[in-house]
């Protein structure tokens, strides 16, 4: 019983390093091009400004607001390595600083909490520009979407 208790601890442990290791790598886009995310996520948002009519004005804001919260993400992108430089070399450390660690964790959580503040912000700042028409086919679009 204590051979099995101790193997499913060291395969714990072991599952726990390689998720800590690879936990922050990057998102849906990590092994694109940051030029070839932007031009998809570009190409979906006129796409949608398309089915909505949206007028001249609304685009100029709407398309400021994605070109903003890509920057935005293009910064975590650019922090990634780093980041995983850290991991890795605290996990091939004889004694890793678990204080530095959690610290670590903790600035990517704050980054990230920050990052999906805009992103309210900007969701906000583009309801606000859009008629309640097309509120509500953004609504139909995104229930569709959910699978609801």
């Amino acid at each position: 019983m204590s051979k099995i208790l101790v193997a499913g601890l060291a395969g714990a442990l072991v599952a726990a390093g390689a998720l800590t290791l690879t936990a922050f790598h990057g998102g849906p886009f990590r092994h694109h091009d940051p030029a070839e995310a932007a031009a998809f996520v570009t190409s979906r948002v006129e796409d949608a400004l398309d089915d909505l009519d949206a007028t001249p004005a609304q685009r100029s804001q709407i398309l400021a607001v994605k070109d903003r919260m890509l920057a935005e993400v293009q910064k975590h992108r650019d922090t990634r390595q780093a980041t995983h430089a850290a991991l890795l070399a605290e996990w091939n450390a004889e004694t890793p600083d678990r204080a530095k660690l959690h610290a670590l964790v903790d600035q990517r959580a704050a980054e990230m909490t920050a990052t999906a503040h805009q992103a309210v912000d900007a969701a906000i700042e583009v309801h606000d520009a859009l008629t309640p028409e097309q509120r509500a086919k953004v609504a139909k679009k995104a229930a569709r979407f959910a699978g609801r």
